[in-house]
């Protein structure tokens, strides 16, 4: 059965994915705990902070050739005993020009509350192909 965190969870991820594909950087901030980390799937680069996410997001979508990422929850773990819970799915990206892919893997994410608001505190990728 899925819980109204769970969904919410998943709602502000479909909320995340659609400002990627937007290339909305002001929809993507609220979505950002202050503090978030993000280690990427390749050279495990580590960002920290939402002002470094948002400033890599913004070099993203002003490339050239652009590439189109989602992530795709599998399952949603609320705790029960504090207000987080764990995300774990599997993320693609594909060339926005030709619709090839360019990359895919899995990935974990750890979402908070902050207020109503979940937001991610961090989010760990690993490139599988």
């Amino acid at each position: 059965m899925t819980s109204l965190p769970d969904l919410a969870v998943r709602a502000a991820r479909a909320n995340f994915n659609r400002a990627l594909a937007e290339a909305k950087l002001d929809a993507i901030g609220p979505l950002l705990a202050p503090d978030a980390i993000l280690i990427t799937g390749t050279d495990s680069a580590i960002l920290t902070g939402r002002k470094a996410q948002l400033l890599a997001w913004k070099r993203e979508f002003s490339a050239p050739a652009k590439t189109l990422y989602a992530r795709i929850p599998e399952t949603i773990t609320v705790s029960p005993v504090e207000p987080i819970a764990l995300e774990v799915g599997h993320w693609h990206a594909v060339a926005e020009a030709t619709g090839e892919p360019v990359a895919s893997g899995r990935y974990t994410a750890k979402w908070r509350t902050f207020g109503t608001q979940w937001r991610i505190e961090a989010e760990i990728y690993v490139t599988l192909a």
